[in-house]
């Protein structure tokens, strides 16, 4: 049986730091990650997202962490085919992903960025989060062998945002794709009555990890503000739903990394406390069969 860790994906961010879940003096960088890590094992980096890792901040976090605890790595923007900032690119360099030279340069940064991580033992995964846009289709079955090329040894995760490719009838093939690269499938738990929304499919495509991200369940995915999109507390029904899904992951696979990304107050830490709660107890709740959204499972 593997080990099933539950965090979020931030520890710093704004909203959380202003809802006085931090008490006072553990506010400071340090203090917020070392009280994180005091209550997680597990965190989700998403500031890597937006601008590329830094050798050193990579350092400081497994410093700042007790044995054990592992970091989730969002990958840079460009490495995922996402609009990119031209202000948050290395040296002046295009945001130009099509450019082979600037591609080179960026791959070799990021890289560098989350070596301490990976010489600490403190890296968990690589998520590679793909666009609603990236649908399936040879062109982005090339560009997933490219980055399986351009990660080979990493632990990576790959969470799609275009529910094509879950959907009956695909989800074997997807799975099987997955597999063949070593990729970690990212199971996701979000509002299902939305043409965008993704099924919470679930399979292991990887031995090492499984990931599942709790986007919460809010009707404004996709078109409300950053704040709109996230505004969700689950309840507990909802959560244990989830229990004996996360316990056949980790009969499968190594470690099952479960994370909030409702990240809106304190809302996913909360969650994140109550989900760890119900995996400590006995056995699932009574609710646990009824409050599932429906979706494929593998």
């Amino acid at each position: 049986m593997g080990d099933i860790l539950v965090g979020t994906c931030s520890w710093a961010d704004r909203a959380l730091v202003a809802s006085g879940w931090y008490p006072p003096g553990r506010r400071g960088a340090e203090g917020r990650l070392r009280y994180y890590a005091e209550r997680f094992p597990v965190v989700e980096v998403d500031t890597t997202y937006y601008a590329l890792p830094g050798e050193r901040n990579s350092r400081l976090w497994a410093e700042r962490t007790p044995d054990g605890f592992v970091f989730d790595v969002k990958a840079f923007s460009l490495l995922t085919g996402h609009p990119t900032r031209s202000a948050v690119m290395p040296d002046g360099l295009p945001a130009d992903a099509r450019d082979p030279e600037v591609l080179d340069e960026v791959w070799a940064r990021f890289a560098d960025g989350i070596a301490p991580l990976r010489r600490a033992g403190r890296l968990g995964s690589v998520l590679f989060q793909f666009p609603p846009w990236f649908r399936p289709g040879e062109r982005a079955e090339a560009f997933l062998a490219a980055t399986a090329r351009r990660t080979e040894g990493w632990p990576v995760a790959v969470e799609f945002r275009h529910p094509a490719w879950w959907r009956e009838g695909r989800s074997d093939g997807t799975a099987a794709l997955l597999e063949r690269y070593g990729m970690t499938a990212v199971a996701v738990d979000m509002n299902q009555e939305l043409p965008s929304s993704v099924p919470p499919t679930v399979c292991v495509t990887s031995s090492g990890l499984s990931v599942v991200r709790f986007h919460g369940r809010s009707a404004a995915w996709g078109t409300g503000s950053k704040e709109e999109r996230f505004r969700y507390a689950y309840g507990e029904g909802e959560l244990a739903a989830w229990l004996p899904r996360l316990r056949g992951l980790a009969e499968q696979a190594g470690q099952v990394h479960v994370l909030f990304n409702n990240c809106c107050g304190d809302a996913a830490v909360r969650d994140a406390e109550t989900m760890a709660r119900l995996l400590g107890s006995a056995g699932p709740p009574s609710a646990a069969s009824t409050m599932l959204p429906d979706g494929g499972t593998r």
